[in-house]
């Protein structure tokens, strides 16, 4: 049976302090050495840099905890998602993956992996289910979209894929373990990017796989002690951190986003909106079964582009930058990345300011518009 959610989080926060010895700091130290003292045979002890640090292992104990799984962190959630199918696709086999995701994970697959023999097929999150699993490898579902915040069932795609011998990958970017777990739903493996509501102050590059499955787990901590796409010891304890407050700053943000799309849903300058969390949403009873929050992510579809850049230009709680997850709100227009949205959709990110004045610099730059 899953763990309440704040039971987690109160463990998470004390998880440090349980093994402390009298005279111990209870902060997490951090720890950069590239050598460790090593006489004689290696027996399992520290070796070098590229295998061991203290500081990632306290940040993948604190990891497992949320995730209720082994976890490897990586420097990066592209880093992360590049483990993740590096580890489990060979030459000649295929992958599935949606074509209204994160794009750079269609660049990778696209461009790289299909040049190393994996066949690469791409459906849209609202229609992965159709035509089946047979002769699918891997399955890499992302759920909600990023950008367009669509949603699959998770739990019985990954039943399907399990009966046809396929593995199932999920990236929970955009939800945490604390608004969506999809290895209790069925997913093989996890893979996020740390950097958004993990790490949570943007100042972190981050991310991690976690997986309960043994071979899996070994295959990715190959791939990372191989290639060598290891977290620095800094950002292992920036991160660790950060994971102290994702609870409350996720709660505070997952609330906001709720209020605010309440509210924007019938501005006159807004054509469309997407948020899990409203009753109109076509996503919204998926949502309710799947996911323990409806997340911070707003989607918010206006006239055309030039309209989009006054909205964000004009609010003064808003910062204009590509990434999301962060204790300042945040938006972008995700067609300047080639995504395949109108001119005019806005990716809005929840920060956590107080409510009330975010809310109203929102409405005052939308009424500006009109």
């Amino acid at each position: 049976m899953e763990k309440d959610p704040r039971k987690r989080a109160a463990d998470l926060l004390h998880l440090r302090g349980q093994g402390l010895s009298k005279g111990d700091p209870v902060a997490l130290p951090l720890v950069s050495s590239s050598m460790f003292h090593l006489p004689g045979d290696p027996d399992a002890a520290a070796s070098y840099g590229r295998v061991d640090n203290p500081t990632w292992q306290a940040l993948e104990h604190s990891l497992a905890v949320l995730e209720d799984a082994p976890c490897v962190a990586f420097p990066s959630g592209m880093a992360a998602i590049s483990a993740a199918l590096f580890a489990t696709l060979t030459a000649g086999q295929t992958l599935l993956i949606p074509s209204d995701g994160y794009y750079v994970t269609r660049l990778l697959s696209t461009r790289f992996l299909s040049q190393l023999g994996v066949r690469v097929i791409q459906r849209p999150t609202l229609g992965f289910a159709e035509g089946g699993f047979d002769g699918i490898d891997v399955v890499f579902i992302e759920s909600p979209s990023n950008p367009g915040l669509d949603l699959c069932d998770i739990a019985a795609i990954a039943a399907m894929v399990r009966a046809e011998g396929g593995i199932t990958i999920v990236d929970n970017t955009t939800m945490t373990p604390f608004g969506q777990r999809p290895l209790a739903l069925g997913a093989d493996l996890v893979v996020s990017s740390d950097t958004k509501a993990p790490g949570g102050h943007s100042d972190v590059l981050m991310g991690h796989v976690a997986t309960r499955d043994a071979a899996l787990l070994e295959a990715v901590l190959d791939w990372r002690k191989i290639s060598g796409a290891i977290p620095s010891a800094q950002a292992a304890w920036l991160l660790h951190r950060g994971l102290e407050t994702l609870e409350v700053r996720f709660d505070r943000m997952c609330q906001s986003a709720q209020t605010i799309a309440q509210t924007l849903e019938g501005h006159k300058a807004v054509q469309a909106i997407r948020y899990p969390g409203l009753a109109s949403d076509p996503a919204h009873d998926l949502a309710k079964r799947q996911m323990l929050r409806f997340g911070f992510l707003i989607g918010l579809t206006l006239a055309d582009k030039d309209q989009a850049e006054a909205f964000i230009t004009a609010s003064r709680y808003l910062r204009p930058a590509t990434s999301f997850g962060g204790v300042h709100s945040s938006a972008e227009r995700r067609i300047r990345w080639g995504d395949d949205v109108a001119e005019g959709f806005v990716r809005l990110s929840v920060g956590c300011e107080p409510v009330d004045p975010l809310l109203d610099d929102l409405l005052s730059s939308l009424d500006n518009l009109a």
